[in-house]
């Protein structure tokens, strides 16, 4: 089966679905400029994973803001922007062919695309969070205070220590998203799996749930995944050609 034939398929296979639900991973935010953590160049290659544990966090929070900073201007280098990978999902949601849409990345690119299923498994880079009370803010006016000195920034009611609003190494995933997605997954007729690898868990046990229940699996990656053969289909290609191309059938066939 060409590209096409196979892109034609699963269109039409999601067009008839009652329940479609996407998992995006990395590979769909690298196309805007955001760096992998995992990857052969990947963040993990220039800092020590074990400096963003919970428990290093919870020791040295003042240590921990400090190399924050390098990391968030290293992650955020420069202007990034929903790529067409984003926007074509935002389309899918609108069109009525997106139910949930989960996914790994803080980055906040889906919202900023004008999705608003969006399920953030692994929080969000947009937020900081309390400790003690768990009042939020906006992190840019934290991040000023930070690098003017301020660490850790603590919180304007309690004054409890303030904590980038994503998950690091040694946390659990905030329950409510994780609930939310499993139920997804369970539901779901269509399982869309993007730019991800399939290996980080939980996540990576989304897509399995779904299959085990019936769903149909679709995995777009340009890597070989542990779902590879359990996909009905594998587009081994890059995210921001296929997925455009993908809503484009789905669409341009329901006008």
């Amino acid at each position: 089966m060409t590209t096409d034939e196979a892109l034609a398929s699963a269109a039409r296979t999601i067009r008839d679905a009652d329940e479609i639900v996407a998992l995006t991973g990395a590979g769909v935010s690298t196309a805007s400029g955001i760096p992998d953590f995992r990857g052969e160049d990947g963040l993990w290659q220039q800092y020590d994973p074990a400096d963003f544990h919970v428990d290093r966090f919870r020791a040295d929070p003042a240590g921990y803001w400090d190399q924050h900073l390098d990391l968030y201007d290293e992650f955020f280098d420069g202007d990034v922007a929903p790529n067409a990978a984003h926007d074509a999902l935002s389309d899918l949601e609108a069109a009525g062919h997106l139910d949930t849409l989960v996914t790994q990345n803080i980055d906040g690119l889906h919202a900023e695309a004008g999705s608003d299923s969006v399920v953030r498994l692994h929080g969000t880079a947009a937020n900081t969070v309390c400790q003690s009370c768990r009042e939020r803010y906006d992190v840019e006016p934290i991040l000023e205070r930070a690098r003017d000195g301020d660490v850790p920034p603590t919180c304007d009611e309690c004054d409890g220590t303030l904590k980038p609003d994503t998950v690091l190494f040694g946390e659990r995933l905030p329950e409510r998203a994780l609930m939310r997605s499993q139920a997804a997954a369970r539901s779901a007729d269509v399982f869309l799996a993007i730019g991800s690898s399939l290996t980080v868990e939980p996540a990576a046990s989304l897509p399995r749930t779904a299959a085990d229940r019936g769903a149909t699996l679709v995995i777009v990656n340009l890597d070989e995944t542990p779902l590879t053969d359990r996909a009905a289909h594998d587009f081994r290609a890059d995210v921001t050609d296929v997925v455009p191309r993908l809503r484009d059938a789905i669409v341009g066939d329901a006008e």
